[in-house]
């Protein structure tokens, strides 16, 4: 959203080079969103592709340095909590070049998790904040960071209602490769904790396979299917197993559910905003707000935990909008033309 704003609003005040890791390397979870999304093409690729994390963090700090030091820019953004992210901003900040964290703020709490040590060195290495939540902006608060924060909302809540117009005004189409039946949940499972874990995959497929009240539509992610296949593992036939979709397909799937199931921190917040109730297989999340308002359950990869919340599934009578007017991406632009100003009087 924000690189299009960039293009739309802002030409000839901003100039954005674009880089793209390479992360997600697979076509289908990377290509396809760049054409789908009418996401500006990169202007470097650095085609890191997979590793270990300190292999693949290490690549990218060398590939962006490279690019830093060649383009000399004012600001590098980084969004999210990925090893690209972590990567960025280190990169900006051995540099002396300043960094802007979208999403900055965001807790579990579970400092296990890659994502959370990524989220954490990144927002201390920042100098502005752009947090989505007040909630988030309280976190950083804790640790000591009050200046360079501002909330200005959620950028995929921005992005979620400019293709969602897409698709009601006919300018993009969702190509289902399959017609989902009337009644479905949406299944999302691919986080290493669950998958590289045997004893929690297991548990979470023993929980699905026992519910058959209700089919799953479950595009699998390339990790999930080979932990599944190498652990001997099988889903039900009430779970329909596809290939991983695209964006506006899975826009498409978050609509027509009557329920998702996830460990994705993303898919649960567009689960809120489509106001479908979400069960999350996780111990904790970074979206808190979508637990306390009872729209999210938690319920790690524990069996029984996992039934019990498909039996009590439910849309709480109020969903508050919890992530910002749909502006977020139009607030960092104009933080960031602000920040520039001041720093070349």
């Amino acid at each position: 959203m924000v690189s299009r704003l960039i293009r739309e609003r802002y030409a000839g005040e901003l100039e954005e080079v674009l880089v793209h890791t390479g992360q997600h390397y697979d076509s289908n979870m990377s290509e396809i969103f760049f054409e789908q999304m009418r996401i500006p093409r990169p202007d470097v690729n650095l085609g890191i592709g997979s590793g270990s994390h300190g292999r693949q963090t290490g690549e990218m700090l060398a590939g962006i340095e490279e690019v830093l030091l060649r383009e000399r820019p004012d600001w590098v953004l980084v969004y999210g909590d990925t090893n690209s992210t972590l990567a960025g901003a280190l990169a900006a900040a051995k540099l002396n070049i300043p960094v802007a964290h979208v999403e900055a703020g965001l807790r579990s709490f579970e400092r296990t998790m890659a994502e959370e040590k990524n989220r954490v060195v990144a927002d201390h290495l920042s100098s502005l904040l752009f947090c989505p939540t007040p909630v988030a902006e309280e976190n950083l608060r804790r640790e000591g960071i009050t200046e360079g924060v501002r909330v200005v909302g959620d950028v995929m809540y921005d992005a979620s209602l400019y293709y969602r117009g897409l698709l009601e005004r006919s300018e993009a189409k969702a190509h289902m490769s399959f017609e989902p039946p009337a009644d479905f949940y949406l299944l999302t499972l691919h986080r290493a904790e669950n998958t590289d874990d045997p004893a929690r995959l297991g548990s979470i497929v023993e929980a699905l396979n026992s519910i058959n009240g209700v089919q799953g539509i479950f595009p699998a992610h390339p990790r999930t299917r080979k932990a599944v296949a190498q652990q001997g593992l099988r889903l039900a036939d009430h779970i329909r197993v596809t290939e991983p979709v695209g964006f506006f397909e899975m826009l498409e799937l978050e609509g027509r559910c009557r329920f998702v199931v996830t460990d994705s921190g993303g898919v649960q917040k567009e689960a809120y905003f489509f106001g479908k109730p979400c069960i999350t297989l996780r111990d904790q999340t970074e979206w808190t707000e979508t637990v306390e308002t009872g729209w999210n359950v938690l319920t790690g990869a524990d069996t029984e935990r996992i039934r019990a919340a498909f039996a009590a599934v439910r849309s709480p009578s109020a969903r508050p909008d919890l992530y910002g007017d749909g502006n977020a991406g139009g607030k960092i632009l104009e933080a960031l033309l602000e920040a520039s100003c001041s720093s070349s009087i």
